[in-house]
């Protein structure tokens, strides 16, 4: 299926696997690739040198285009996109808007640049700027979300820009591919859908736990980081919402403590990334440093398998998946389920 976003890109089918953190690493991203959709890695929880490493593994795998996902804000991610350039990656995906210079250096450099959104405004922005296409993500979406549905939110991103337009939030198979492409959009991006497969890294009781979930058990949250971040409501996530302030302060600097060795990040980094969280935000210090609580209750879970102490990020979508099938299955399921969809879409009435 031939769409403006798949000519853009180099891929066969329009569809997005999503880079998200601890999950979204060589393996899923080159399944997802070799089956024909575009993988984006997840970088944002890797040292640069990982980064580097995990690129090249998967170029190991696959020689299908793909993606890297960065943080715009992050304090080193001039050398991310130094380090996306040099290692010729095709697509550079960003989770909060990119500023105009790091736009104008990829796109110099041949990368096309894909950021993703929640807002119209902010759809405007990056296309002014000269982003080759935009993710936009409904309140439907796993992870940080805003509060407008996809299908109200969609139509006024593609009526508002000239770019392709990627649907994100609330996609899980064909049919939802052919509503996107009925809305203006030029492909679908998926995040809870590729975590629950076969490929992904994921330990097999933390899937269990999605295939699980009912729609009502993914709820959205501020306990976290104080911002809105939609997730598998569990005992923990209970447990954050009734915490005092102090309790919740102390757990997050413990945790802080721990992501920083992990990732090699000094404290004068995290504390400028913390500044940069905060700016345009109503968020408190102490907040600040409950976000960096959260790369290491996310690693707890998707990392470690301990659904216990870790949280479980989810689009709504969770709630109607019930299988593991491989990248190469589901997509090709996705494109049967769009041919069939249409097909019965334009059959003439008996």
């Amino acid at each position: 299926m031939e769409t403006a976003f798949t000519r853009l890109v180099g891929i066969r089918h329009p569809i997005v696997q999503t880079g998200m953190g601890w999950v979204a690493g060589p393996r899923l991203v080159s399944a997802t690739a070799n089956a024909g959709a575009l993988g984006i890695l997840a970088s944002a929880t890797m040292t640069p040198d990982r980064l580097r490493e995990a690129i090249r593994e998967v170029r190991s795998r696959t020689d299908a285009p793909f993606g890297v996902n960065l943080r715009a804000d992050a304090s080193d991610a001039a050398d991310r996109v130094r380090i996306v350039i040099e290692e010729g990656v095709r697509v550079a995906s960003f989770a909060l808007a990119p500023s105009p210079g790091l736009v104008a250096e990829l796109k110099e450099a041949g990368v096309v640049v894909v950021p993703t959104v929640g807002a119209r405004r902010h759809a405007e922005k990056v296309a002014a700027w000269g982003a080759d296409a935009v993710i936009v993500q409904g309140a439907e979406g796993g992870g940080h979300t805003g509060e407008v549905a996809t299908t109200v939110l969609l139509p006024q991103v593609v009526d508002a820009v000239r770019i392709p337009v990627v649907a994100a939030g609330g996609f899980f198979d064909g049919r939802g591919l052919v509503a996107a492409l009925a809305y203006g959009a030029a492909g679908i991006a998926m995040g809870t859908r590729f975590l629950l497969t076969s490929d992904s890294t994921v330990p097999d009781a933390v899937k269990a736990r999605y295939l699980a979930a009912t729609v009502k058990d993914v709820t959205v949250t501020t306990a976290v980081d104080g911002l809105p971040h939609r997730m598998l409501r569990t005992e923990l996530v209970e447990s954050l919402e009734r915490s005092g302030r102090l309790r919740a302060l102390a757990r997050a600097v413990r945790r802080a403590a721990g992501f920083r060795q992990l990732s090699g990040t000094s404290w004068r980094r995290m504390l400028s990334d913390g500044r940069a969280l905060r700016h345009g935000k109503d968020l408190t210090w102490s907040q600040v440093l409950l976000a960096a609580n959260t790369p290491m209750l996310l690693k707890a879970s998707m990392v470690d398998g301990r659904t216990d102490l870790g949280v479980m990020a989810s689009g709504q979508v969770a709630g109607v998946i019930d299988d593991l099938p491989s990248c190469a299955e589901l997509v090709e399921r996705i494109m049967k389920e769009a041919d069939g969809t249409r097909e019965r879409l334009t059959a003439a009435p008996r």
